[in-house]
Formats: C-alpha cells, structure tokens, sequence
C-alpha cells in the first residue's frame, strides 16, 4: 500500500494517490453494517442507519462525553480541504463527519456486514 504522508497536496499527487487508497466506498455499505475505523490517534465504531447517517462513538465522541452520535460523515480529506465525498473511510485519509470533526489518518478499516453480526 501507497503511504499517502508524503504525497504532498498538489492536485497531481494527490490524482495519482487515488488509486491506490483502500477505501470504503458509500455503496458498498448497508443499513446494519459495523465499521471499525482505526486511526492514528483513536478508534471510531460506526453503524450505518438508513436515513444516510451513522451512529458513531469512540475518539472525539467519547472524549466529549456525546456518545453515540448521529451523524452524516462528509468524507475523506488529504489532510486540507480536498475531500473525497463517494467514501465513508480511506487509509491513510483523515474521515470528516458532518459536525466538521475531522479524525487523524485512517490506519486500519474492518467492516462488518449486517447479516454476519449476531
């Protein structure tokens, strides 16, 4: 995998780094499903309701005491104010929620489909 760290933010670099990003695209998800996104700084659990919004907790919501949240997330930045709207998380991206929190790069995404939770 890319390091997207040092791809600079020109729109060349940051064109070519797309194609390599493991994503979470915003179709691939359903109602139900469970996303675990690791970032640099915290863990951030994610449930996709139906209405386009996600319950989250962990990181910032957890630390403000605002746990579980509804919120629309926006998409994955580079770190300024390019975004990629058509994902929910992207390693090496920073997620932005609806709120306008913005996480630390994505390390790690684990999702969970609807119908293999318990």
């Amino acid at each position: 995998m890319t390091d997207h760290t040092n791809i600079g933010y020109s729109l060349p670099a940051i064109t070519a780094s797309v194609q390599d990003l493991k994503e979470i695209r915003r179709t691939s998800v359903r109602h139900g499903d469970y996303l675990i996104v690791k970032t640099v700084n915290s863990t951030y659990f994610l449930r996709v309701e139906e209405d386009g919004k996600y319950l989250a907790s962990g990181g910032w919501f957890d630390r403000r005491g605002t746990s579980p949240m509804n919120v629309r997330i926006n998409g994955c930045t580079w770190g300024g104010s390019i975004i990629k709207a058509d994902v929910v998380a992207a390693c090496g991206l920073c997620l932005e929620f609806g709120n306008r929190v913005t996480t630390s790069p994505i390390q790690e995404i684990i999702v969970i489909p609807a119908e293999e939770q318990n």
